[in-house]
């Protein structure tokens, strides 16, 4: 996808175009449950570029049964001595699932390389396993899609700015954010490397310009389901039964339970 436009997208446009694709995706998920289909996303990019509000839509109305968003913390003390991509081993789904990667195992060829948390040899050894794990999961018919959200130094300050000052967000800013304001440039070649190495025929990166969040949303979503060979399941005919009369059953006094205060009632 070519650059974003400079001017922000209307709200009212967006919120109708994300629907009907946030209506694609239902469809999509119905076809991965149906036939088995087992289906990875992995969104990787700069912090504050707008990856978990991506997720966020693309979830917003599918069943968690279904999809579901790997999320990992940094890893145990025994995660240390294993083979680096076996804790996500563990997440990939089955047959019927779609699972989310908020950032994978590209943690290594990012946060990790930058920051110091591994060694340049296992840095190394990571750049040519990873296009050989991937070639891996696709050979054996999983789905992959891998999204790289670019977000500029400008809008990435401003962003951190406002969530320093926003009481419901700060919880997302966190001492490593900070510091990869003043790593921009190491951050930026580290991605660079990880490029030439694991952006593969078999298992290519997508770059999404997220300078403009809407835009960057539905321009992420639309692609994913363009990549996918998904077809409209028709759904089970269902109709609502009709209700017994009542045999005398009684409702037990209300005071015999506790209940919720009515604080809407104080507003």
């Amino acid at each position: 996808m070519a650059g974003s436009s400079a001017e922000s997208l209307p709200r009212r446009t967006y919120e109708k175009e994300l629907l009907r694709l946030q209506t694609e995706l239902v469809k999509l998920q119905e076809w991965v449950r149906v036939t088995g289909a087992r289906l990875v996303v992995v969104f990787e990019g700069r912090d504050a570029a707008g990856k978990g509000g991506t997720i966020k839509r693309v979830t917003e109305h599918l069943n968690p049964r279904v999809a579901r968003i790997a999320a990992l913390p940094k890893p145990t003390e025994r995660e240390r001595t294993q083979w680096y991509f076996q804790r996500y081993v563990e997440q990939l789904p089955a047959g019927g699932e779609i699972v989310l990667f908020d950032r994978s195992w590209y943690n290594r060829a990012g946060v990790e390389r930058v920051m110091g948390f591994c060694t340049p040899e296992e840095h190394q050894r990571f750049l040519r396993q990873c296009p050989i794990f991937e070639r891996m999961l696709v050979e054996d018919g999983i789905l992959l899609r891998k999204y790289w959200f670019s977000v500029s130094d400008a809008v990435q300050q401003e962003r951190f700015r406002r969530r320093l000052e926003d009481p419901v967000r700060r919880w997302k800013l966190s001492p490593m954010d900070l510091e990869s304001l003043t790593r921009w440039e190491a951050y930026s070649r580290a991605k660079d490397e990880m490029l030439v190495h694991t952006d593969v025929s078999e298992a290519p990166w997508y770059v999404v310009e997220s300078d403009d969040k809407r835009r960057a949303r539905l321009n992420m979503i639309a692609h994913l389901l363009s990549t996918v060979p998904y077809q409209e399941v028709e759904p089970p005919v269902l109709e609502l039964p009709r209700r017994p009369r009542s045999t005398g059953y009684e409702r037990p006094p209300r005071d015999l339970q506790t209940y919720v205060p009515d604080h809407a009632a104080s507003l």
